[in-house]
């Protein structure tokens, strides 16, 4: 060695102290980055103004997404001049733009409703378990949507935006509060595994934004991700060696490139190997008492699937994992396999509630059980609603409902809300949000909120514009907050 190359190094003392002192500071670095205590140099396109904005109420997010249009009239938007006005007229001068053209007569709620809880709040029978835990919930009977189209209307519920290509509320959160966890992912999705939501894969997309920020995808049912498990053991130290020499072959390319999208590539493979020890771990139901698995509803006929979606929900929330979304529904094709009751609400809702109300009735009360509700924030959405009229000749009371856009329900829980709160109102059959309307955007921007996100503050520079999850409106809904 050169006495130069030597000087550079200095002495054996030193050496033994940078590996002490600097290594320990890396290290050190690398935790303070993880848990957004120091933030590092912004890469191109991020903002600078990195959250939290202020002090977040919420620190992670359950979102079970119901697919087809659940019928507000007849799960928490209880209309009873509807009894009254069943099998009349819709009277109105102008013809609502339902998705088939098909207005008939209008028809009552198909379940009895009940006011519940201490706080009274109206819930039909549709959720009889769901009903028990009405003090939690947070509910807004005044949303209104863009479009009557399942795929667009799915999008903007997710994105904010009708158009596919947009990052989801998932991937926003990722990209705005990062980790918790450098073994799992920021944000997970559990789809039904009957079928995938109008638009696919997309709904769980990171759009714009880096790679890292996508949905990944894990099953309720079997392997719970593809290739989590190796074809064929290998020994330990060769497997360590093998991930250390592609880790320097892929940093020694990522230096010499710059290339952004083969930075992400590198991170998700890390990420993957940290997975393989994690997940099988966290993804083990039978770790779970028989007390706490049957309160979900696991091994019911109905309930299984999704009730360990649920449960697994749970255990990712203790790992670290930031997003967890859950849909219930998909296939839209023939047989229908989701919300859309076209032709029949009570067999269409009664089968598709019967898999999702014992789960989710279990899963905040284990969660409040936990502690885990405080600052856990539980969101049940859908695309839009249904009409309150029939979807037949005017003349004819049939079975089925419409898709409506004008005016639905969707409920929240959990961290800084007002509980056992109905928010806004429809007109008096349900048809219209007429009080305290909720759009997309402001529904986006309450949520981003709670987590300590200002969302006219958490943008990407995108195409020549600063893109956010809202767009260029959106407000919190300050009369939901505690």
């Amino acid at each position: 060695m050169s006495s130069s190359s030597y000087s550079t190094i200095g002495t054996r003392r030193d050496w033994l102290h940078w590996t002490s002192c600097g290594l320990g500071g890396s290290a050190l670095l690398s935790l303070l980055l993880r848990d957004g205590i120091v933030r590092a140099d912004p890469v191109p396109g991020e903002a600078n103004d990195a959250p939290p904005h202020h002090p977040a109420r919420a620190k992670r997010v359950i979102h079970v997404v119901a697919c087809g249009g659940v019928s507000q009239v007849d799960t928490f938007d209880y209309k009873p001049e509807l009894v009254k006005y069943h099998g009349k007229s819709l009277s109105s001068d102008e013809k609502p733009d339902v998705f088939f053209g098909k207005v008939g007569l209008l028809r009552q709620n198909d379940w009895e409703f009940k006011q519940r809880g201490a706080s009274g709040l109206w819930v039909s029978e549709l959720f009889p378990h769901l009903a028990t835990q009405a003090d939690e919930l947070t509910v807004i009977r005044s949303m209104h949507a863009e479009t009557s189209n399942h795929t667009p209307a799915t999008f903007q519920e997710n994105t904010g935006f009708r158009l596919n290509g947009f990052p989801v509320m998932g991937a926003w959160t990722s990209y705005g509060l990062g980790a918790e966890t450098d073994e799992l992912p920021a944000y997970v999705v559990i789809p039904d595994p009957r079928g995938l939501p109008a638009g696919g894969s997309i709904n769980w997309t990171n759009g714009f934004l880096s790679a890292k920020h996508q949905g990944v995808m894990v099953r309720s049912q079997g392997t719970p991700i593809d290739d989590i498990y190796p074809a064929r053991p290998l020994p330990v130290a060769t497997e360590r060696a093998s991930a250390e020499l592609l880790t320097l072959l892929n940093e020694r390319h990522r230096r010499e490139h710059g290339d952004e999208i083969f930075a992400a590539r590198m991170h998700s493979y890390e990420l993957a190997a940290k997975m393989q020890r994690v997940v099988p771990e966290v993804t083990d139901l039978s770790r779970e008492t028989a007390a706490v698995q049957q309160s979900y509803g696991i091994d019911g006929s109905a309930t299984d699937d999704f009730g360990r979606a649920c449960l697994m929900t749970r255990r990712m929330l203790e790992a670290g994992v930031r997003f967890v979304q859950l849909f219930s529904g998909g296939a839209f094709g023939s047989p229908r396999i989701n919300w859309d009751g076209h032709e029949n609400m009570v067999q269409n809702h009664g089968q598709e509630a019967a898999r999702i109300d014992k789960p989710l009735a279990g899963l905040l009360a284990d969660l409040r059980r936990r502690g885990l509700l405080d600052d856990t924030l539980v969101l049940f959405t859908s695309e839009f609603g249904r009409t309150p009229f029939t979807q037949s000749e005017a003349n004819v009371v049939g079975n089925g409902r419409d898709h409506n856009q004008y005016g639905f329900s969707v409920w929240m829980a959990g961290a800084g809300l007002k509980h056992g709160l109905a928010y806004g109102a429809t007109d008096e059959i349900g048809m219209r949000a007429v009080e305290d309307r909720v759009h997309w955007h402001d529904f986006h921007a309450t949520v981003l909120h709670l987590l300590g996100i200002n969302h006219e503050r958490l943008t990407y520079y995108h195409n020549g514009i600063r893109r956010r999850l809202t767009d260029v409106s959106g407000h919190v809904l300050k009369g939901l907050l505690a």
